[in-house]
């Protein structure tokens, strides 16, 4: 999106990817239509100027998914940014460079890529998106062969039989999209799903919610007193409608919070928001809540521990939230959905800027601490001026930072500096 952006700016990139696929990353590169989008189509444009773009190409190649109002297969958003990036490669030609290539360091005036190639740039923008979890990871190394690390990992499920019970560690959207798959597979065996709290995304209203811009007293004074206005707007207009209203001021409000109030909203507020803010689509939340209703998927809250091998299965010690403590939970299998293991400092790329002071962490240790352009800030608080982060990697300094709109807006703030 940024690099097609570039280009009908005028300004020249060079788009480097792992694999020939470019335009899809993880959540629009699966092949399952049962995965929809978490944003209506109406709201999913890749251009911020032309909102209804993506309903219109949808119009004109998939006209049953063209509802506006609609949650269309993220299959057909990675083929809509697919052929966005060769229409404007087609338009401007020679504007868009693809390399595929791996990037092993990023230095002060280009990167280096892993055949040894160095690529010289007056600009770097880290657009890597999530992470794979990290939670089993270590399990997994140690020879725990019935642990899926990263589910996303091509033929990851593919061994779990159509009767074998599931454990699934964390109970957030990947969880979702897991269960999803193995439902559209004919699985037909049990899920147990663990995290702190135990919370499960919250679905999309089945029309187009209303927005209620926050007042002052959801966005200024004492966190416990904005939380308390934000539950009594939520009781007058609905909890939606309530969310709507604060969604194009969140990033704001995050980047002039303190650092005392983030890290409440990160220990105390941030999974309530999350199952509030990303919602799913209404059929998909359909079929989560008819697997809870049969009792083949069960929500836990508490707390996770070791996970152990035993003959043809895992045995997961954990701890309730609340109550008496509870035996060991055993199933077949064990599935890591904890989210993205963002980890900043230990990262192939971005630790090596941080050990040298070209970059450096935010306060709470989130992620790159960047200026309101999207800039890396160095160790002394100077933003680098050819170092930008876009998208999942940028959230310790805009929080939303994962879904479209929310990007879009971002890469236009680059673009202006770029081009």
């Amino acid at each position: 999106m940024l690099a097609a952006r570039l280009a009908e700016r005028g300004q020249a990139s060079i788009l480097i990817n792992r694999t020939p696929h470019f335009g899809l990353g993880v959540a629009y590169s699966t092949p399952f239509d049962g995965h929809r989008l978490n944003v209506r189509s109406a709201r999913m444009s890749a251009v911020a100027d032309e909102p209804g773009d993506f309903v219109r190409w949808l119009e004109a190649y998939h006209p049953e998914w063209a509802e506006p109002d609609g949650f269309a297969p993220r299959r057909l958003f990675g083929l809509y940014v697919q052929d966005r990036l060769k229409r404007v490669e087609t338009i401007f030609p020679g504007c868009i460079e693809r390399r595929v290539a791996d990037v092993v360091s990023i230095e002060a005036d280009g990167v280096t890529l892993g055949d040894g190639r160095r690529l010289a740039a007056r600009a770097i923008v880290l657009a890597t998106g999530n992470p794979a979890p990290k939670t089993t990871r270590r399990n997994a190394a140690g020879g725990l062969s019935r642990i899926v690390p990263d589910p996303w990992a091509p033929g990851a499920l593919e061994s779990i039989g159509r009767d074998d019970d599931i454990l699934i560690l964390g109970t957030g959207l990947t969880m979702v999209d897991m269960v999803l798959v193995l439902e559209g597979r004919g699985w037909r065996g049990r899920a147990t799903a663990v995290s702190r709290r135990g919370l499960m995304p919250r679905a999309h209203h089945l029309t187009a919610d209303a927005v209620a811009p926050p007042d002052a007293t959801m966005t200024s004074g004492p966190l416990s007193r904005r939380v308390a206005a934000a539950r009594r707007r939520a009781s007058a207009v609905g909890w939606r409608t309530m969310m709507e209203g604060l969604r194009p001021v969140t990033s704001a409000l995050w980047r002039e919070a303190d650092v005392a109030t983030r890290g409440r909203i990160v220990r105390h507020l941030r999974p309530w928001w999350d199952v509030h803010r990303h919602r799913i689509a209404p059929e998909v939340a359909a079929v989560m809540y008819r697997l809870l209703s049969d009792q083949r998927l069960t929500l836990a809250a508490g707390r996770i521990g070791e996970i152990e091998s035993i003959d043809g299965g895992v045995v997961l010690h954990w701890t309730p939230r609340h109550g008496p403590p509870q035996p060991p939970k055993v199933a077949s299998w064990a599935i890591d959905c904890t989210g993205p293991g963002h980890d900043a400092a230990g990262d192939a790329l971005t630790g090596p800027l941080i050990a040298t002071g070209r970059a450096r962490l935010d306060a709470l240790g989130l992620g790159l601490d960047l200026d309101d352009q999207g800039r890396a800030l160095n160790a002394q608080g100077r933003a680098d001026p050819a170092l930008f982060v876009l998208g999942p990697p940028s959230r310790a300094a805009f929080w939303e930072s994962i879904a479209v709109p929310d990007i879009r807006q971002r890469i236009e703030t680059i673009v202006e500096v770029l081009a």
